[in-house]
């Protein structure tokens, strides 16, 4: 019965969550800017118009390009069930938080892999931004998971972002650099614009643009699961002081608030130049740090 309990509950989460954080963000930056927006389920539906369509691969393209998507996908729902949404993940064990930074550094592999194969020199480009941003966010997750394995004696995501009591300092040193990364590894402002349109500014958005169909719908829900796990944590960080009974109920809540505050970021900046957005990450390394340098105190 707790077998199925999980599975039902992880479901329901890899479904709802990633619609929920793009719409809400979508609202927000509707509503600042003074229009209705796109309905909340709308990415979804979306996704779903994707997949009843066929794909198109160009001649230069091989295997590599076929497979990246599906390899994308794969790597982020395992990476899924091991992040704690409601309750406890799917599953768990002492070094999870390991594999969960590799899975998340494998997104990037495979889809810089395939944006490689089509030959074009415009996606290379895109790629090689992806993997300079890549080395940088790599090396402050794995700071922010240092502090909070150091706090809690344990390697597990599941006793990571548990209830428990954080230093003050630390706690919103690891929330703040979180949150950077959260925006750093989607590609939103102001690293990248999601929905920008200008080719030799993207970063994430150039290494698509020859998929289409059910590859373009792998990779777009891909990134949306991504968000919506990163943002996960953040929300359960966020109320971590609270006890086991609160913690369900309250999670939405943090959820949203994330989800709203990325989407007020959106709407009152613009995105950084190029030369900027690693001095963003190195500064969230550096965060990080602090905020382990602290709990040795």
């Amino acid at each position: 019965m707790e077998t199925l309990k999980a599975l039902l509950s992880y479901g329901a989460a890899i479904i709802a969550l990633p619609p929920l954080v793009i719409g809400l963000i979508n609202k927000t930056k509707a509503f600042v800017g003074g229009r209705k927006g796109p309905p909340i389920l709308q990415s979804f539906h979306d996704n779903l118009k994707l997949l009843r369509k066929s794909a198109v691969y160009g001649q230069t393209t091989g295997w590599v390009f076929k497979v990246g998507p599906v390899a994308s996908l794969s790597a982020v729902l395992m990476a899924a069930a091991l992040t704690p949404f409601f309750g406890a993940p799917l599953f768990s064990f002492n070094g999870d938080a390991v594999l969960f930074i590799f899975l998340l550094s494998l997104v990037h592999f495979t889809a810089v892999l395939a944006a490689l194969d089509t030959g074009s020199s415009l996606e290379g480009m895109g790629a090689s931004r992806a993997v300079s941003f890549s080395t940088l966010s790599d090396l402050a997750l794995i700071l922010v998971f240092a502090n909070l394995a150091f706090q809690c004696g344990s390697l597990s995501l599941k006793d990571m972002f548990s209830p428990h009591d954080f230093k003050l300092m630390a706690g919103t040193l690891t929330i703040g650099s979180l949150f950077i990364l959260t925006l750093a590894e989607n590609s939103r402002i102001p690293i990248d614009d999601p929905q920008t349109h200008l080719e030799l500014t993207m970063i994430h958005e150039v290494m698509t643009l020859d998929h289409g169909g059910p590859d373009l719908g792998f990779i777009s829900y891909a990134a949306q699961l991504k968000l919506a796990l990163m943002s996960a944590l953040i929300a359960r960080l966020m109320i971590s002081h609270l006890t086991i009974q609160e913690f369900a109920p309250m999670f939405l809540f943090a959820f949203s608030i994330v989800a709203v505050l990325i989407g007020l970021i959106e709407s009152s900046m613009a995105r950084l130049r190029m030369n900027r957005a690693p001095q963003l990450l190195v500064a969230a390394a550096c965060a990080s740090a602090l905020g382990l340098i602290v709990n040795f105190q």
